[in-house]
């Protein structure tokens, strides 16, 4: 028995690297090949990482050569592809994807509708693009993944009702597979004693991740004497070289680890003796739903959608932005109330389960069908 489509969905993706919205598409795409009445394809830059797993997953795609956000060929091709393949749904996952779509529309008169995710929490640009960009009549709705997204957004648009929040969901048993594993491989790879501490983020090293917090908050606890190594976990995001020059001058190079991207976060992740995120802003912060997972206690800024994850004495320890001595303070105060640590590591791990890709999935599926 034929089965019957009443979706055909096309995913827009435009970055060449992979972080955490682009983990976010392949777990939505891969929970929603789980599902009935739905026929999904994916449109990404030619030597993307999203090309690759595309590639790797059978997922049929369609890659082309990204110029700049404005790339009218690229603007047509999504024109094209609606067309060929008969896409009844556009879902944007970015601000390029966002912008080509719109191209699209605007210069090939693609009518195909469009659902936004909005995944940060920076201001809209209150010049004339971007707001015919957000209010254009394609888009039937606006997904943010958090509550604090969805207010900035709701207030910069003329018609408010058609933003939701759905958060990102993670895979929960991502870890399981790795219990009873090799539990040391940063030691082992950097030669780190087992009498130092793992402390660490996985992110990009990009601006609104404010590693610069991270070093400074890394440089109060090495006075007040915390015996420790500060790992930082994640790809160039264009403030690489300047973090290095950051940490050189404040003379901490040697208690400083800049790993660059890996692929083993599921392995290494586990081995941190404390999770520190210090961003400026942040749409959601999903990294500490895995750090959750893992049972390692979380330290924090408030930034964004952070506090609707991360429940201050609850869940983690939250520090306003840029306030690397209170940061410092709640480390030490983890560090050496075990109590404490038992409890918010224990709460954490009941919390995350609510935050599973499957009902990411499902939640998003229901926009689409509502969207049609």
């Amino acid at each position: 028995m034929q089965k019957i489509i009443t979706i055909r969905l096309l995913h827009l993706s435009t970055p060449f690297s992979w972080r955490g919205g682009e983990q976010q598409l392949a777990y939505l795409v891969e929970e929603l090949e789980k599902k009935e009445g739905i026929e999904q394809f994916v449109m990404c830059p030619k030597g993307s990482a999203m090309e690759a797993y595309c590639q790797k997953k059978g997922i049929v795609y369609k890659a082309i050569r990204k110029i700049s956000p404005f790339n009218p060929i690229f603007a047509y091709q999504i024109k094209h592809f609606c067309q060929q393949k008969n896409i009844n749904l556009l879902h944007l996952h970015d601000a390029h994807a966002h912008t080509l779509a719109v191209l699209s529309a605007s210069l090939f008169g693609n009518k195909t509708p469009m659902i936004l995710s909005r995944k940060v929490d920076f201001p809209i640009r209150d010049n004339w693009f971007s707001q015919f960009k957000y209010n254009h009549p394609s888009i039937r709705r606006i997904v943010c993944v958090s509550k604090a997204i969805e207010k900035i957004v709701g207030a910069a648009i003329q018609q408010s009702s058609i933003c939701t929040t759905i958060y990102d969901g993670i895979d929960l048993t991502r870890f399981e597979s790795k219990r009873g594993g090799d539990t040391s491989i940063l030691r082992k790879e950097y030669a780190i004693s087992e009498q130092e501490l793992l402390i660490g983020n996985v992110a990009a090293l990009a601006d609104h991740k404010d590693y610069f917090t991270f070093v400074n908050t890394a440089e109060i606890l090495l006075q007040k004497g915390v015996k420790a190594k500060f790992l930082l976990i994640g790809g160039d995001g264009g403030q690489k070289e300047a973090i290095k020059q950051y940490i050189q001058q404040k003379k901490i190079s040697k208690h400083c680890i800049l790993t660059g991207f890996r692929k083993d976060i599921a392995e290494v992740l586990p081995e941190l003796d404390l999770f520190l995120m210090t961003s400026k802003t942040e749409g959601l912060g999903s990294s500490l739903l895995d750090a959750y997972i893992c049972g390692v206690p979380v330290v924090a800024t408030a930034a964004g959608g952070i506090p609707e994850i991360a429940k201050h004495g609850e869940t983690a320890l939250l520090a306003p932005v840029q306030d690397a001595s209170t940061l410092a303070n709640h480390v030490c105060n983890l560090l050496n109330n075990k109590d404490l640590q038992k409890k918010i590591t224990k709460n954490a791990q009941t919390f995350v389960q609510q935050f599973s890709k499957e009902k990411m999935a499902t939640q998003m599926l229901a926009i689409y069908k509502d969207s049609l």
